[in-house]
Order: structure tokens, then sequence, then C-alpha cells
């Protein structure tokens, strides 16, 4: 792919396997920031090494050692997770493509996940637990390659931290995922692998960088802001 055709939320395939693109930073040589699904593990490349996929109905996947299928005819219910693939927030959402969420409620026209985002039923897919019948596997791009045996097999990988590219920049905005109120805040320094953030904020990177806690927005430079 081209960078300019990368954006967050993707799913592409990379070194064979599903990943979801966390964000993109063209500042970088490796600029494609990507979080492996499997075992969510973080991982760094260059736009030309993906290729997207658009996920669909009875694809089938492992999210964080544990498989779904995708289904659209059925609605979710509490404790469910759900896949946004047709993401349509209104002003005070912020959710976005491929969001993966847990629901904490449901009504007619919708859901609202645990972290507190209306979802209407025709933005998302139902990540129904275990293998269907018919289901598709997406887990990787040739399931018949040689190394397929030995990467299902292969314990999660960490980011290496000590690496600057990886570290979070100044600029970057980051929302807290774990928290019952909206909080949005940018990087405002960066100390070895401590981050310094608004509101007095400090945390090391290892943590900003973990998806379950904080989601990546956008950089105060990027392009596309």
């Amino acid at each position: 792919m081209k960078l300019f055709q990368v954006r967050k939320g993707q799913f592409v395939y990379y070194n064979n396997e599903l990943h979801k693109v966390y964000g993109v930073k063209p500042m970088y040589r490796q600029s494609v920031h990507l979080i492996r699904l499997r075992d969510l593990s973080q991982h760094l490349t260059s736009a030309a090494e993906v290729e997207r996929y658009k996920p669909k109905e009875f694809d089938s996947f492992i999210f964080n050692h544990k498989a779904y299928t995708l289904k659209l005819d059925q609605n979710a219910e509490e404790g469910d997770y759900i896949l946004i693939h047709n993401p349509r927030p209104d002003s005070l959402d912020t959710y976005s493509l491929n969001e993966i969420e847990m629901v904490e409620t449901v009504d007619k026209k919708g859901i609202i996940t645990s972290n507190s985002h209306g979802v209407k039923h025709n933005e998302y897919m139902l990540m129904v637990p275990g293998l269907e019948e018919n289901s598709h596997p997406i887990d990787f791009k040739d399931m018949e390659s040689d190394g397929v045996a030995d990467l299902q097999e292969a314990p999660p990988q960490n980011v290496n931290l000590t690496d600057n590219v990886l570290l979070p920049a100044l600029g970057d905005i980051y929302q807290k995922k774990d928290s019952t109120e909206l909080f949005i805040t940018m990087v405002l320094a960066v100390k070895a692998e401590t981050v310094y953030l608004g509101g007095g904020l400090e945390i090391s990177a290892f943590e900003l960088m973990n998806a379950e806690k904080w989601e990546f927005l956008y950089n105060l430079q990027d392009q596309d802001t």
C-alpha cells in the first residue's frame, strides 16, 4: 500500500498475519503502527509491507487469544464484543473504523459500549465466540504457508520501547479508554521512557502504548488533521 492509503483502524496483513492499524506517523521511516489481533502485540512497519483486508460477515479470527466469527444478522447483548465496521458517530462519540468494543447496555436503536459510545445496530458486526461451521478464517493471508502452524503457537511479542521511533511523540493526542468520564490529553514531553501528559499526568511509555487503556487519536502536526 501507499502511505496515503493507510488509515487508522484498517485491517491489514503484515508478515502473513492479520493486524489492525493503530496509528500512522508519516515522519518516521517505519510509519505504520500495528496491533496484531491474535495477541494484541504491537509492531512497526512501512506502508509498503502491509495489504488491506476488509472484514465481512462470517469471517473468523482470533482476538486476544480467543476465536470469534462476525455476524450481521444478530444484535448484540450485554457482555458481547462488536466490530464497528460502519462507523457513524455523532458529535459526542469518538469511535472509528473497526473499533472492537464490549457491549454494556442494549436497546431497540443500538447499544452503549463500556467506553460510553452509543452505536446503532447497523454500524457493527457481532463477534460471536467460537468458529461457526461456515466461517472463513482470516488470521493468515496464506493459510497454507509453511510458517502458519509455528506462528499460531508462538508466544506474544512485545514492543521494544528503547527504540525512539516507538515512543509517543510531542503533540500526540490520546483518549483514556478505561475511564468512566471522557478524558483526552496531549503528550507535552518525553524523557527516556517517561511520558508527561496534559493535566499533570506522568506515566510510562509502555502504559501509554497499551491499546486496552489508551487510544491514539491523532498528532497535531499530522497532515490529515
